[in-house]
């Protein structure tokens, strides 16, 4: 399939681990039940994938943050009968997760926005969370890279 026959959502994400080993959640609002995933979200245009992660973890978390290295890029691709709106187009998302560290803000839930509720998680009880495929992956991305 060409390029040209499916859409193409790029996002930017944030891991941000304490040193009381929890990290830092967002609860999604946007699906059929609330799940836990990774703060940030959509690039804008005029944005830069650092730009819009910073922007995002402000929004939803209230923090302003500091990018301190790459963690990966995740894709993957939703077949047209799971995506949110009515299209006959898949759509291949695009996923770049950060390492961050809090430089300033204070903890603050997102309002009318796409979550509801920011909140750190002890490390160890992220895997019992109700949480989208993301969580799973930056974390294993984070585990990969111990310096980050």
């Amino acid at each position: 399939m060409s390029f040209r026959d499916y859409d193409t959502r790029l996002a930017a994400y944030a891991v941000i681990v304490d040193d009381d080993d929890r990290v830092l959640l967002a609860l999604w609002n946007e699906g059929d039940e609330p799940l836990w995933t990774m703060p940030g979200g959509g690039v804008e245009l005029h944005e830069t994938p650092e730009q819009a992660a910073v922007r995002e973890l402000r929004e939803e978390t209230g923090y302003l943050v500091e990018l301190t290295g790459l963690l990966g890029v995740d894709t993957y691709v939703l077949p047209p009968e799971r995506r949110r709106i009515q299209t006959s187009r898949p759509l291949k998302a695009v996923r770049i997760v950060y390492a961050a560290r809090i430089v300033g803000g204070q903890l603050t839930d997102e309002q009318n926005g796409t979550t509801d509720e920011a909140r750190w998680v002890p490390v160890t009880e992220v895997p019992a969370l109700p949480q989208v495929s993301l969580v799973g992956i930056a974390m294993t991305m984070r585990a990969d890279r111990p310096s980050a």
